[in-house]
C-alpha cells in the first residue's frame, strides 16, 4: 500500500501505520495537494530522510529530466499525472484537453486551502473563488460555491466555465494531444539518455 504526502511529518506517519511505501507529492502537482505548498525538489530530500520505507517522487514529473532528477535526488521511483491527462486514452473530455495543452505558465494556482487545497486551471469558476476570497467568504461559503460534483462537471464533462479543472503546472509543457506510449517513450528516451551520461545519483 502507498500513501501520498506533501510532508516529511505526514510521511512518518504513514510509515508508523505499516504503510509499503510513501509518494511524496510537491505543490506543482494537479488536484488535490499539501497546505505545506513544499516543493517537489524540496520535498523529496526531506521525506527520504525521514523515512526508512521507499519513497516515489510526484509532482511536476512530465519529462525525462524531471524523473531522473527525482531519482538524482535519491527517490525510488516516480509518478506522472497530469502529463496523461491530454492523452487520447484518458477519460478526460477533450474541452479539457484542448484547455491543458492551450495552458500558460502561470495559468494554474493553489486555492481552497481552508477545505482542500487543490490545483486549478484558470476558468470562470475559479475566477469566483478568487472574487468570494476577495468578499471575505466564510469556509461555509466557500463549501457552498464548491457544491458537489465540481471535479466531475469540469474534467469529465466538459464544463469550462461552472467546472473544477484540476492540473498541475506543467499544463504549460503539454502542448499536444498525444498517447499514453508516445509520453512513456519520449520520457524513458530522455530518462536512458541521461541515465547513460556522467550525472550520478548522490
Amino acid at each position: 500500500m502507498l500513501h501520498v504526502v506533501s510532508s516529511s511529518s505526514f510521511a512518518l506517519k504513514s510509515q508508523e501505520a505499516g504503510v509499503d511505501a510513501v509518494i511524496a507529492e510537491g505543490f506543482e502537482a494537479g488536484g488535490h495537494n499539501g497546505r505545506e505548498e513544499t516543493t517537489t525538489m524540496c520535498l523529496i530530500p526531506q521525506v527520504i530522510k525521514a523515512v526508512e520505507i521507499p519513497v516515489v517522487a510526484a509532482g511536476g514529473i512530465a519529462s525525462g529530466a524531471a524523473a531522473f532528477a527525482s531519482i538524482a535526488l535519491g527517490a525510488d521511483g516516480f509518478q506522472c499525472g497530469s502529463v496523461f491527462i491530454p492523452t487520447k486514452e484518458s477519460s478526460a473530455h477533450i474541452k479539457f484537453k484542448e484547455a491543458i495543452i492551450t495552458a500558460k505558465e502561470g495559468n494554474t494556482k493553489l486555492t481552497l486551502h481552508e477545505i482542500a487545497p487543490v490545483r486549478l486551471l484558470h476558468n470562470p469558476f475559479y475566477e469566483a473563488v478568487v472574487k468570494a476570497y476577495d468578499d471575505g467568504a466564510s469556509v461555509k461559503e466557500l463549501k457552498l460555491l464548491l457544491g458537489r460534483g465540481r471535479a466531475k462537471k469540469g474534467m469529465f464533462e466538459g464544463d469550462l466555465n461552472e467546472g473544477e479543472l484540476e492540473v498541475g503546472q506543467v499544463s504549460a509543457q503539454l502542448n499536444a494531444i498525444t498517447t499514453a506510449k508516445d509520453v512513456v517513450d519520449t520520457m524513458m528516451k530522455e530518462y536512458n539518455a541521461l541515465a547513460t551520461s556522467n550525472f550520478q545519483r548522490y
